[in-house]
């Protein structure tokens, strides 16, 4: 087996914690690329997406765009009818954009 990153490591540890607390509720999971920053919903029991949001529509992934991708995803939330999700940050840092979109989120409504 190949060596995996810190990266995938760290990816593979917060999404097999995630799965024995998540008790059915969907999964908001972020992904953050260099220019942008992308979320959505996950019904990981279905397999489908429920609601998505990122800023490839408007300028670039600095923490103010990723705030407000927090609130659209919260708010597409509420339109698909959910409230309470666990939060993937993949392999992501809890901090400066990630952190700007979770707490936007969760001003949004969103529960986790």
């Amino acid at each position: 087996m190949a060596k995996l990153s810190l990266f995938e490591r760290r990816r593979r540890r917060v999404r097999s914690a995630l799965r024995s607390r998540a008790g059915g509720r969907p999964r908001l999971s972020v992904h953050r690329s260099g220019k942008h920053i992308y979320a959505q919903i996950i019904d990981d029991t279905a397999g489908r997406t429920l609601a998505a949001a990122s800023t490839l529509g408007g300028k670039g992934g600095n923490v103010d765009a990723a705030a407000k991708v927090g609130a659209d995803i919260a708010a597409a939330a509420k339109q698909a009818g959910v409230t309470t999700v666990v939060f993937d940050r993949g392999g992501f840092l809890f901090h400066g954009r990630v952190k700007a979109l979770a707490d936007a989120a969760r001003e949004g409504g969103l529960e986790f």
